[in-house]
This record gives C-alpha cells, sequence and structure tokens, in this order.
C-alpha cells in the first residue's frame, strides 16, 4: 500500500538506473521539502537513533482511527532530508489505521535504497519509521 506521491517517487527510480542518479533525486526532494520551523526544533520531535540531526512534526488532522496523519519534518543532513521526503510521501494523507498497514521495508526496498544506505542511515530510517507508526498508534 502506497500514497500516489509514493508512487511516483518509485516510478522516476525505476528510470534512474545508476545509484548516484537515485542518491541525488533523494536529495532534490528533500531540498524541495519546506523548512521545519525552528521553533520545533526541540527534543519532543527529535528522533533518537539518527547519525544525524531528524526532527519529526506529526499532524493529525481528525479524531480516531479515520483521522488523517501527516508530519512536517528536517534534518542538518541533507540525504536525511531527503529521506525523509520520501518517508513524507509514504505516509502523508494517510489515516492512522493505513498507517500502520504500511509495509515501509518491503516499500523502500522498491526505491532499492536498503542496499545503498549505510547501517547508521538504515537505522535512522527505521527510527523515523518506528516515531511515525508509534505516533499514529497512539492518536488512534
Amino acid at each position: 500500500m502506497a500514497t500516489p506521491a509514493f508512487e511516483e517517487i518509485a516510478e522516476t527510480f525505476e528510470f534512474l538506473d545508476d545509484w548516484e542518479d537515485r542518491y541525488r533525486h533523494v536529495i532534490e526532494l528533500g531540498k524541495a521539502m519546506p523548512p521545519l520551523d525552528e521553533a520545533f526544533r526541540v527534543p519532543a520531535f527529535k528522533v533518537d537513533g539518527c547519525a544525524s540531526q531528524v526532527w519529526l512534526r506529526p499532524m493529525i488532522d481528525g479524531q480516531g482511527p479515520g483521522a488523517r496523519f501527516d508530519f512536517q519534518g528536517d534534518s542538518d543532513a541533507m540525504i536525511v532530508r531527503g529521506l525523509i521526503a520520501v518517508l513524507h510521501a509514504l505516509y502523508s494523507g494517510l489515516t492512522l489505521t493505513e498507517v500502520a498497514r504500511v509495509d515501509a521495508p518491503a516499500e523502500l526496498a522498491r526505491l532499492g535504497l536498503n542496499e545503498h544506505l549505510s547501517s547508521q542511515r538504515s537505522n535512522g530510517v527505521r527510527a523515523m519509521v518506528e516515531r511515525i507508526r508509534a505516533t499514529a498508534a497512539a492518536a488512534a
């Protein structure tokens, strides 16, 4: 299960044969994201387990399991900022129930990220996914 925005990223990755081109595309996705306001760069929104500084600010529209999930995010590392953009495409606009159903490792594997990220970056992505899932579960 993936959003149309994530499907668009996956389709773009299919056309990019070279990992370096994919890497540059991820960075471009990060550059296109609006920056997170400094007021939200606080410990409550900081994601532990990432080698870089990462903040995810959840934004939930509605109440209960049918509420819509969204978030803003930022990082001090350009590639991580791009990975946040990829996760945003994967989860943004889903209901809280749908967030729990997303198989993030399988969806991200479609992009070939697993083979090309360092173990620290992979751990950081896992930490971000866990934060997203826990936030959605708590709000549901």
